[in-house]
């Protein structure tokens, strides 16, 4: 494993959602509070600006990324900047947005609610598969670590004021099938669990906000690792590079009085591990 660097010093006040586009060989990632998009391309950073909460993406094509935001899915071209709405999402419900998102192995978009204020139990975890959205679980307080085991079908997410990270079976075409099952029940006084990512050998790799940190744990939940991380709120992981071997990690300097200057900015570093390159979304 090297050492932890800055791969793009922007402050974001709420680094979130990055994401590795394997065709364009590429990352993208977002500050929600600010709602912005960003990416680095022919070595600057590029920044796109919208009009509501942006938090996550998964790619469609070379050209296009669907984006979760506060009130639903659209369709985002990455040359021109058109949008096209895919679908409405708690759009009638203007006191929540989305939060942690990602492709499933079947072509499917998980995508994950919250309350704006942090209110208990306000958020909801949502499928959207092949223009069908069902709800997956209401009563989500924070929807975190919303990723796939490499053999498909296995989902995991959070929900991250409890501390719990729950597994849940797939079936053949990614819907849940019986009930979720706690994978993890992290203590609050050295554990928060954000967003995740697997890698390719099913080991979960999961921020944990407020303690700079991304905690590296086996499929039966076993902790295996712990690397550290300059800024102190560590949101999400992310694998990328042409041999899905550096791990990007976004993080975040909101309600802090004092931000140093490494919080909010993203990072990467090589680990000992490769990961699975994101899944397509179908539309």
């Amino acid at each position: 494993m090297t050492r932890v660097a800055v791969y793009d010093p922007t402050p974001c006040d709420l680094g979130e959602g990055p994401l590795w586009h394997p065709l364009r060989q590429q990352l993208f990632w977002f500050d929600i509070n600010a709602h912005r998009l960003h990416t680095r391309q022919d070595a600057e950073t590029r920044t796109w600006q919208f009009d509501e909460y942006v938090s996550a993406a998964g790619w469609v094509d070379e050209t296009r990324i669907v984006i979760a935001s506060e009130t639903g899915l659209s369709l985002f071209d990455i040359e021109t900047g058109a949008q096209d709405r895919l679908c409405r999402i708690e759009a009638d419900t203007p006191e929540t947005r989305s939060n942690d998102c990602r492709a499933d192995p079947q072509g499917g978009f998980w995508f994950g609610t919250m309350s704006k204020t942090k209110t208990p139990g306000a958020g909801a975890i949502w499928r959207y598969y092949r223009g069908e959205v069902r709800q997956l679980y209401p009563g989500i307080s924070i929807s975190n670590a919303i990723c796939f085991a490499p053999s498909g079908d296995l989902a995991y997410f959070a929900d991250t004021p409890t501390g719990k990270v729950w597994s849940q079976r797939l079936g053949g075409d990614g819907w849940p099938k019986g009930d979720p099952e706690v994978l993890l029940d992290l203590p609050s006084g050295s554990y928060r669990p954000d967003g995740a990512v697997s890698d390719a050998g099913g080991d979960l790799w999961i921020a944990q906000y407020g303690h700079g940190s991304v905690v590296r744990f086996g499929p039966d939940g076993t902790e295996k690792e712990t690397i550290t991380v300059p800024g102190s709120n560590t949101t999400c992981p992310a694998f990328g590079g042409r041999d899905l071997c550096t791990l990007f990690v976004t993080t975040a300097r909101q309600s802090m009085a004092d931000p140093a200057a490494e919080d909010g900015q993203t990072y990467h570093l090589t680990v000992d591990a490769t990961g699975q390159a994101e899944h397509r979304v179908i539309l």
